[in-house]
């Protein structure tokens, strides 16, 4: 049995995604954000004491952590799809690009995406911010070129994990002048799985509501 806690706009989408991609019964609880401060309310974080999204529950196992989620899904429910088997040879490079959307690319893109928000970066911390996404949103382009999927021929769980920042990429106006991650970005909102999500859970981005 599985139990996704899922709150708007936020990284749960992903899971919504992966489990329709994988055709699992589970049942969705929706939480919203607060209207003014946009976090997490005191309803979801009676479910986990860090109201984070993805929060879910599978098989009595309380878990968060998009990465560490898709991972158990796959190796619980998956049968062999959306990821390389142990010792095949695109397993390294998987497990690599599965945790470096979050463990990498993620917090640069956001930081600098929320910075106006705050009133800015502060004049010392632009430069490094900047230059870290422009480095990292590089890497991935040259990466994507040529390529249908982040690893490999077929489409996996770090493809999942990779659209939720390549999307606020996108809305954010970051690739503009990196045609390989826009087109890989569409590619992946055209799949029926992500537009079920979207569907189901509403839009990744804001802005992007309605």
């Amino acid at each position: 049995m599985i139990t996704l806690h899922h709150l708007e706009y936020s990284r749960s989408t992903r899971i919504i995604w992966l489990l329709e991609e994988l055709g699992l019964e589970y049942e969705m609880v929706r939480h919203q954000r607060h209207p003014e401060t946009m976090r997490a309310q005191a309803d979801l974080a009676a479910v986990h004491p860090l109201a984070k999204a993805p929060t879910v529950i599978i098989d009595g196992h309380l878990m968060m952590e998009s990465g560490a989620v898709i991972e158990y899904i796959l190796e619980q429910y998956g049968d062999g799809k959306l990821a390389p088997e142990p010792g095949s040879k695109d397993r390294a490079e998987y497990l690599e690009w599965l945790h470096f959307a979050e463990g990498t690319l993620a917090n640069p893109v956001i930081v600098q995406m929320l910075a106006p928000r705050f009133g800015g970066l502060g004049e010392g911390y632009v430069p490094f911010v900047e230059g870290e996404v422009v480095k990292l949103l590089d890497y991935v382009e040259h990466h994507l070129d040529n390529r249908e999927y982040l690893v490999g021929e077929s489409f996996t769980g770090a493809d999942i994990n990779i659209m939720y920042v390549v999307e606020l990429a996108m809305a954010a106006g970051m690739l503009a002048n990196r045609p390989a991650m826009m087109d890989y970005g569409k590619r992946m909102m055209a799949r029926a799985g992500y537009k079920k999500a979207i569907e189901l859970g509403g839009p990744v981005v804001p802005t992007l509501a309605g």
